[in-house]
């Protein structure tokens, strides 16, 4: 048979049930209908190609139409196709386009890839599924890959294809669940979906990519082809450095802040990526904190949810620019000494139908269930922790930022909920364990596999948990039968501490425990003392105006307050503005009120805070044994009716006296027990001058009397200024 022969079916003849099952947009298996096939001793081009008036092959050969189906056709000998032929196309306004058959190609990704992703083991599934620039026998292109196993067909549709799911359909790559297709001729910065067919439901669902590495700017749901990164790191000396060091032993001060809402550009508009870099890392820097923590920067649908529902788990928000702006961002902190740890959302995602809510037709990464698949009281679903895909696709997350964007640690939020098969449930609104019980065991396996993986794959990252619970060792290591975190937010210490505070003064030694019960388990876990966003919205009003009294009480408690923070043992986090004192709660659509530090008091506040990180950052008797009970002593924690607390700090060859006085009366001649005769010098005192304080104290050194005292063998006489607190070391051994 002649390649240039016409064939003369009939529509009905050449519309056979597999092609109309390509039409329909319901073919499982589209490469065994279209591309390039045997038949007998010729070969077959199908093609099906809507909206096109003529197609032809790059050596010149005309396909036939099949009626007025949308199928084209030819037929000739094998060697006048080649195996990985172009097509050219001609429409009905004339306009000509070509590109290769992704139909004559083979499949792409290994099935190694789809055995580890089953499995739930691949730490680096964000390499295949998603879209990808990919080179196939020197054809350039983007490969896409999504999972969808309760998926009829899946379809890419872009701005490439008019959105017409009918077009690209992919392949299915067996019984993994996985769909991939490779389309030659796109690039970076085509907009693209996936279209699924649910198998379950027959409906079709327009959905974004969970793998995806750009979006959209909201309202707008697409996700977007990301450039390979063209970014060039400079910071090897600060990862080399970080993954031989000790962090358990480094000071750990922690800048926590909103993009969004940190400072905004003169028209109100967000500052970018690059911009923050310029602005935000000489700010945090000149304040001393050793690193930021950013609110999720995930890419989410709604401004309100702060990033902490989020729909894109591989994607930094285009708010702020594109994935390599963001890599500049972590690039100049780290250049500057500044780490940098990012909130990431575990915990549940947003119902949003075009991101991963009923993915397939099927609850795929949710519980069906909704006693086990949703939070009623945020309006979200809660991930199916004991689906292995799952489970890997929040590993290869972590790893994901992680290793592309070089992030130092991750907070995981929510910690709490993901535990506890009835966090915030009624009773008969929640199924208990295999063993009855109200542990979400799939849950805590993941949480265990997630810190083992990442501590291994990139030594010196930290993993902060959010756990408000007492749940035992969630910092102990998972051979001990731990969770493995790194930190644990210390959300008792923070209670107490701002109970406590938010009281009058004189009503301050009936409530003298909430000082000191702390240190009954702070050595349980290794803890971070956070003052973070929760704790100034929601009318719970800023932390300056927690603290009582008239406005120079409200400051002098502050200052005091983060005194006490920052001399007692555990790692540091302040949520943006309360460096300063903002006045008003924190509202994430409007920048931080900036005008407030042209104060001297406001300004005193923001000294503070930076001798205070210096102090901690110097003083090894105030950081190196943070999680160490050897590290602190008592020196009185008994005189509540005065509400004055005081204790030690220890390293190796150094300790730090503290002293805090809790009442806005000076105490003249107040004796503690120290542990050595000699002089101690005054190193810090909150009531500074300096800070907008009163100026009272000790005037630099004092000196022992010889009269044991509080069970120490010397003692010292000194003047506690009101709503202070002063940290002294012992001048004879150089401190």
């Amino acid at each position: 048979m002649s390649s240039k022969s016409v064939h003369n079916r009939s529509e009905k003849d050449a519309i056979t049930p597999s092609l109309q099952r390509i039409v329909e947009g319901r073919h499982h298996d589209p490469f065994n209908v279209l591309g390039r096939h045997p038949a007998g001793s010729d070969v077959l081009v199908r093609v099906f190609r809507p909206a096109v008036a003529a197609i032809s092959l790059d050596s010149g050969q005309i396909l036939n139409r099949l009626g007025d189906s949308d199928f084209f056709e030819w037929r000739g000998k094998a060697a006048e196709v080649p195996e990985h032929y172009r097509l050219s196309f001609q429409s009905g306004e004339g306009h000509t386009f070509s590109y290769h058959d992704p139909y004559c190609l083979p499949p792409q990704i290994e099935d190694f890839d789809l055995h580890l992703f089953a499995e739930g083991s691949h730490w680096h599934a964000y390499r295949f599924l998603g879209a990808h620039p990919h080179s196939c026998d020197g054809i350039e292109g983007i490969l896409f890959a999504t999972w969808a196993p309760s998926a009829e067909r899946v379809s890419v549709i872009g701005n490439f294809n008019n959105w017409d799911g009918r077009i690209h359909p992919m392949r299915a790559r067996g019984a993994s669940g996985v769909w991939e297709l490779f389309l030659p001729g796109l690039c970076p910065g085509d907009h693209y979906k996936f279209e699924i067919r649910s198998s379950i439901s027959g409906d079709i669902l327009e959905k974004t990519d969970p793998y995806g590495n750009f979006f959209e700017l909201r309202p707008k749901t697409a996700a977007i082809v990301a450039e390979v990164p063209q970014h060039h790191w400079q910071d090897e000396l600060w990862m080399e450095t970080r993954a031989e060091g000790d962090w358990l032993k480094h000071p750990m001060s922690v800048y926590e802040l909103h993009l969004g809402s940190w400072r905004r550009g003169d028209d109100g508009t967000y500052l970018n990526y690059r911009e923050l870099a310029k602005q935000l890392i000489p700010y945090v820097c000149g304040l001393g904190f050793t690193h930021v923590e950013l609110l999720p920067i995930t890419e989410h649908p709604l401004d309100d949810s702060w990033g902490y529902q989020t729909t894109g788990y591989y994607a930094p928000s285009s708010r702020f620019g594109t994935p390599d702006d963001f890599r500049f961002f972590v690039d100049q902190c780290h250049c500057a000494g500044l780490g940098i740890i990012l909130d990431w959302a575990p915990a549940h995602f947003p119902k949003d139908r075009h991101a991963l809510a009923q993915y397939d037709g099927s609850a795929l990464y949710e519980h069906e269930d909704p006693r086990l698949g949703e939070h009623r009281d945020w309006g979200t679903l809660i991930f199916n922790y004991g689906r292995k895909e799952v489970k890997n696709f929040l590993l290869s997350s972590a790893i994901y930022w992680l290793e592309e964007f070089h992030i130092d640690g991750l907070r995981v939020d929510a910690v709490a909920s993901m535990i506890y098969l009835d966090y915030s449930r009624e009773a008969g609104d929640w199924l208990p364990n295999r063993y009855g019980g109200n542990e979400n065991l799939e849950a805590i396996d993941f949480l265990r596999e997630l810190n083992s993986v990442t501590h291994e794959q990139h030594p010196g990252s930290v993993m902060i948990a959010e756990e408000s619970t007492a749940w035992p060792q969630v910092t102990r290591p998972t051979w001990l039968g731990g969770l493995g975190f790194s930190m644990k937010w210390n959300m008792g210490w923070m209670h107490d501490s701002l109970s406590y505070l938010q009281n009058e003064p004189v009503h301050r030694s009936y409530h003298h425990d909430h000082l000191t019960f702390g240190l009954l388990y702070a050595f349980t876990e290794n803890f971070m003392l956070p003052f973070s966003h929760d704790e100034v919205v929601h009318g719970k009003g800023s932390m300056l105006t927690k603290m009582p009294g008239d406005e120079w009480q409200r400051l002098a408690n502050l200052r005091l307050l983060y005194t006490y923070m920052w001399a007692y043992p555990g790692k540091k986090l302040l949520f943006m503005g309360s460096e300063f004192g903002q006045w008003k709660e924190w509202n994430h659509k409007e920048s931080l009120d900036w005008g407030l530090t042209a104060h001297p008091a406001h300004a005193g506040l923001q000294t503070l805070i930076a001798d205070l990180n210096r102090l901690y950052r110097e003083r090894p008797s105030l950081h190196v044994r943070d999680f160490d009970a050897d590290g602190f002593e008592w020196i009185d924690c008994h005189d509540a009716s005065q509400s004055i607390v005081s204790w030690l700090r220890r390293s190796e060859g150094q300790y730090s006296i503290v002293i805090l006085n809790f009442t806005p009366v000076p105490r003249h001649g107040y004796r503690i027990g120290v542990p050595e005769s000699g002089s101690y010098r005054e190193i810090f005192n909150s009531d500074s001058g300096y800070y907008g304080g009163s100026d009272f104290g000790n005037g630099g050194l004092l000196s022992t009397d010889g009269i044991p005292w509080m069970g120490r063998p010397d003692s010292l006489i000194m003047s506690l200024p009101p709503l202070g607190g002063l940290v002294l070391t012992l001048e004879r051994n150089g401190g």
